[in-house]
């Protein structure tokens, strides 16, 4: 038997500074190597004479001697193996009942789910790992100076015959599904070497570096509350935007997040497993898909010691899920709070921002980087999103640069009060929107009159970038490819907040006809599925069209306000000439009143002529005048088909003329 003293011996390790308290799993780790080394020792022949490529008896007696689990207490002389039993079993004891305590090595143990037996085999593979002298021994036992780690064969030996052994770092077991284990060699079975991994080895010395073989881009979510060591819930969560989801799962689950995409491979799935057992997290699959890869899946009921949450915009296809117990939380698309504003920027939004909290998270990111400007910030989200797909007008005019009637001034002003104060609307007073709670406003009217510039107020009264859709870019004679490109384009408006403007929108929205061909029924479909995404679009939609008569009457049907836009009577003219011209142009005696009385142009057409006016006079090297209006007028009207004669431009027909 082994008596008190023994043990307190057993329990210090002479090192150089003094001494080191051991573990009980450590203790009985390296009592079980020592055990199969003494055996060994009791039974070898005399010393060989090989040194360098032998472990002599000499300093198997010194090691046996030094370390703790033993606490030398055994005569090397004597071949009695009674003692060894009595001691292993003493400590054995001990150890399981450590389990329970709240050391690192039994919250690991806990976390993989671990039983007894194979928390044994855990020990012993940490222990050697975690000392050289113990590497020496295990060399002794093994008969080869080179065998630093385990064989499976020593694995079965060192163990009681109804035990595990081996069998416990077998491709099923648990040690292998929780990935703290590593098997390697491809020679004979009972040669092959069974190791820690190294992050393990880490975790248990108290280092907190994570794995460097996880998934590039995994972010750690903190737990909400008190963590729990055992797992073993699978979670799937969707709807909402993604940093709702990832709040949701913090709550469900009580415990840390490991937030990652679909890893690519099996080494970074095997990173993650074993992450996410070591620090005691739950595991968070983000996925943009419907459909859950296999590989997935499979990791999922393979690793079921953790906690699993997939999270996923919309519901996954039934048939690839888990083939384990789950349970299913549909989140509710939500905006930002004005709180949430404040807390993120110090100010609530001033332009109506319709933000969702993962939008919100990305803004918080991007502002920093905009020198604090809460407007960039938020048009920065759909940056190189829609490169390629439309072209970006920056919102810089106010509502003074735009000249409409007072019912038109009053819809657009309406239609931004409804988009600023949807949030409140239907997330605060618990009004049902129809569709997604987006707006769609139809432009229409004559080409000149206003209806890009229009888009481009509203969208600096929100705060937001025009995006103008260009229809070359999208549309394709291929089936199927249209549909494609305007979905690429929905779904990047949609994460960055922007304005859609469709110009000549009937070329997409026209009607739809009776099929008499293929083309027509593809042509319908895409009608169709525009009809679709629209109303499931939770933005600022903006369609013009010169023929409001070529719109299809479901897109009617879906619109929120019509505009009507109209060539401006003689009064809007002249405001429109006036604001024509920057503060820095240079101008000498101009007549707009003339001009806006005496021809009847759109503001698209009068700004053409002053652009076309001032490159005559800069031309020429001489301030804007009567003369280089007049020119631009008539080169506009020349374009547009109008008919010019000399009692339109009255006394500055010289100039068109070529007389002066």
């Amino acid at each position: 038997m082994v008596d008190s003293r023994t043990m307190q011996h057993a329990r210090e390790a002479p090192a150089p500074g003094g001494t080191v308290t051991l573990e009980p799993w450590e203790l009985f780790a390296s009592a079980v190597l020592e055990a199969e080394a003494l055996v060994r020792r009791m039974t070898s022949g005399p010393p060989r004479d090989l040194a360098g490529l032998v472990i002599e008896d000499d300093e198997v007696d010194r090691l046996l001697a030094e370390l703790p689990g033993m606490g030398g207490a055994f005569d090397t002389d004597v071949r009695d193996r009674t003692g060894v039993a009595e001691a292993l079993a003493q400590l054995r004891t001990q150890f399981h009942e450590s389990l329970h305590d709240a050391g690192r090595f039994s919250s690991l143990v806990r976390r993989a789910a671990l039983d007894p037996s194979e928390a044994e085999v855990l020990a012993l593979l940490a222990a050697i790992e975690r000392s050289p002298a113990r590497q020496r021994l295990l060399a002794y036992a093994q008969d080869d100076v080179s065998a630093t780690r385990p064989w499976l064969a020593t694995l079965a030996r060192v163990f009681p015959q109804d035990h595990p052994g081996a069998r416990a770092v077998a491709a099923d077991a648990r040690l292998r599904r929780a990935e703290l284990v590593t098997i390697t060699g491809d020679g004979a079975w009972a040669s092959r070497v069974a190791a820690l991994a190294e992050r393990v080895t880490w975790a248990l010395a108290g280092d907190e570096s994570a794995d460097p073989g996880l998934p590039p881009g995994v972010e750690r979510l903190p737990s909400p509350g008190d963590e729990r060591d055992e797992g073993g819930d699978l979670l799937l969560l969707h709807g909402a935007d993604r940093q709702s989801r990832r709040e949701r799962a913090g709550v469900e689950t009580s415990r840390a997040l490991i937030a990652t995409a679909l890893p690519a491979d099996d080494a970074q799935w095997r990173a993650l497993v074993r992450e996410a057992t070591v620090t005691g997290s739950g595991v968070l699959l983000e996925v943009d898909d419907a459909m859950l890869p296999a590989l997935a899946a499979s990791w999922a009921v393979r690793a079921d010691h953790l906690d699993w949450v997939i999270s996923s915009p919309n519901p996954l296809e039934i048939r690839t899920l888990p083939a384990r117990r789950w349970r299913e939380v549909e989140l509710r698309k939500h905006l930002a709070s004005p709180e949430a504003w404040e807390a993120s920027f110090g100010q609530r939004p001033t332009h109506g921002h319709r933000l969702d909290p993962d939008e919100l998270r990305l803004a918080r990111i991007a502002h920093g980087g905009v020198e604090g400007d809460l407007d960039a910030a938020v048009r920065r989200l759909a940056s190189g999103q829609l490169a390629g797909l439309g072209i970006r007008i920056e919102s810089r005019r106010s509502w003074d640069s735009l000249i409409l009637p007072p019912h038109q001034q009053r819809q657009l002003t309406e239609l931004v009060a409804r988009y600023r104060f949807s949030g409140t609307v239907f997330d605060q007073w618990g009004f049902r929107p129809v569709g997604a709670g987006g707006l769609v406003a139809l432009f229409a009217g004559p080409s000149g009159t206003g209806k890009t510039l229009a888009a481009e107020v509203m969208g600096a009264a929100l705060g937001l970038d025009v995006y103008k859709i260009d229809l070359s870019s999208i549309v394709s004679k291929y089936i199927g490819e249209t549909e494609k490109n305007l979905e690429r384009i929905f779904t990047a408006a949609s994460a960055g907040n922007v304005v859609l403007f469709f110009d000549e929108a009937d070329a997409l929205f026209g009607k739809r006809s009776e099929v008499s061909d293929a083309h027509d029924r593809y042509a319908n479909i895409e009608v169709a599925y525009l009809l679709q995404r629209i109303e499931s679009y939770e933005g600022l939609v903006v369609l013009a069209t010169n023929l409001r008569a070529n719109m299809d009457d479901a897109f009617l049907r879906r619109i929120h306000v019509s505009v009507e836009f109209r060539e401006p009577d003689e009064r809007e003219r002249l405001r429109i000439w006036q604001l024509a011209f920057p503060p820095d142009a240079p101008t000498e005696d101009l007549d707009l009143a003339w001009l806006a009385s005496r021809f009847r142009l759109t503001g698209g057409t009068i700004h053409n002529s002053v652009i076309t006016g001032a490159f005559l006079a800069a031309e020429a090297g001489k301030p804007i005048s009567m003369e280089h209006l007049v020119l631009g007028v008539d080169r506009e009207m020349e374009k547009l088909g109008r008919l010019r004669t000399e009692h339109d431009f009255g006394p500055y027909y010289r100039f068109v003329s070529g007389n002066s």
